[in-house]
């Protein structure tokens, strides 16, 4: 038996994994056709053809509107964006309750904040990582004005069931789609079960621009207010004659030319990268499955999952030692492992102090919520002792690199005395 790493051994993976990029010539080329027009944003502020952006902005929207198979695609500067865009496309509130996971990255959860609306924290299912729908149904008040759903990891949420609730409560279902670009669930692809899906092109993602989002939508009228919000909205109230201005202040959520003329071309290679993801992810599976206690990725029936991240749960009781001793082991053998991914963003300063807006309490001022520790006990198990993972996405990786990591797995299961 070799020894381990972290007590003096060699590594098993003694070189750096280099960073995930499918950025060549094809992008290359494009930014400098960008360039050489000298235009580097196509949008104007205000009403004529220049409100909709550029050549490749109406280009990339198009695009995603034929592969995704909707009407409506537009496009922003981040995913977060995207999402402070919903909020205010659908007519949120101060003092509205928005239902949001507490497992995810922050911005899912503040987004309601930007409009004064309440996120109000539903638990996670302990197998995919995503919103559990009898814990968001037990949330639901007639305060509630949408939910919020991660398909977290790349793994579709229970979208069929949730948009059947949302429709039956009579509040919207907005995607937090950043993390699954072509994952589907019964046939259809996520970021369109929703009233609003949202993608992220961040330079971490499948698709990468640098940054970049894109929201889809089928609803006509939700297209016109996310366009608006993106650009300034408030001037064009009186040349589209529209009655209900509520939430149109726009922003300048605005991408680039050169953004959308790399992410045009990112999109062509998407299904591509995708099933490079899903191989990895299947060798995984298959080495590490022989391994108690260690519970790799599953896929829910009738899903189909691309992989973002390779989220694991870990049985300290089945193993033998805790989650932090054998990540240690496993990082001194250079697998780059995480452990818990992200602590319940309720136990943020900003809940936990509830100051967001302001320095008087706005908008926690308006409700009787509360975010104590204990609130999501599923999520906060996940983050203290059984959740880990490899992002799959993270990385330009090969099978052999992946037989790596799975060697790595077995070295460190090996001697577990050792540690």
């Amino acid at each position: 038996m070799k020894k381990l790493a972290i007590n003096g051994g060699k590594p098993l993976i003694d070189y750096t994994l280099a960073p995930f990029s499918r950025i060549d010539n094809d992008e290359i080329k494009s930014v400098i056709e960008v360039m050489q027009t000298g235009l580097l944003s196509g949008f104007v502020g205000a009403p004529g053809k220049d409100f909709h952006g550029g050549k490749n902005i109406l280009k990339l929207e198009s695009n995603f509107c034929n592969m995704f198979s909707v009407p409506y695609a537009i496009s922003v500067n981040s995913a977060t964006s995207g999402l402070y865009a919903a909020m205010g496309a659908i007519g949120l509130s101060p003092g509205d309750e928005v239902i949001v996971p507490p497992y995810t990255m922050s911005a899912t959860a503040l987004a309601p904040l930007i409009y004064g609306g309440i996120p109000v924290f539903a638990d996670i299912e302990e197998d995919h990582f995503c919103l559990d729908i009898e814990s968001v149904r037990k949330q639901i008040t007639k305060k509630t004005k949408a939910i919020i759903v991660v398909n977290l990891g790349g793994h579709p949420a229970k979208l069929k069931e949730l948009a059947k609730l949302a429709k039956k409560s009579d509040i919207y279902l907005i995607e937090d789609n950043a993390q699954a670009p072509l994952a589907k669930e019964f046939g259809k692809f996520t970021g369109t079960i929703g009233d609003i899906g949202v993608f992220s092109l961040n330079r971490h993602k499948h698709i990468q621009s640098g940054e970049g989002g894109m929201c889809l939508t089928n609803n006509e009228q939700l297209a016109q207010r996310l366009s608006m919000i993106r650009n300034h909205g408030e001037n064009l109230v009186d040349h589209l004659k529209i009655d209900n201005i509520e939430n149109l202040i726009g922003f300048n959520y605005r991408m680039t030319e050169i953004e959308a003329a790399i992410s045009i071309c990112q999109l062509e290679k998407s299904e591509k990268i995708i099933s490079e993801r899903q191989s990895y992810a299947e060798q995984l599976v298959d080495g590490l499955s022989s391994l108690p206690g260690i519970f790799t990725p599953t896929t829910r029936d009738n899903c189909e999952h691309v992989y973002y991240s390779f989220m694991m749960r870990f049985s300290e009781d089945i193993v033998g030692i805790t989650r932090e001793k054998f990540c240690m082991a496993l990082n001194a053998e250079g697998v780059p492992i995480n452990q818990g991914y992200i602590k319940p963003l309720y136990l943020l300063p900003l809940f936990q102090r509830r100051i967001a807006i302001g320095n008087k309490g706005y908008p926690f001022n308006m409700t009787e919520r509360t975010y104590e520790k204990g609130l999501c006990p599923v999520a906060e198990r996940m983050y203290e002792r059984e959740e880990m993972g490899f992002g799959i996405c993270g990385f330009e990786l090969s099978h052999k690199d992946v037989q790596n990591i799975i060697d790595a797995f077995h070295k460190v299961y090996n001697d577990l005395q050792g540690i």
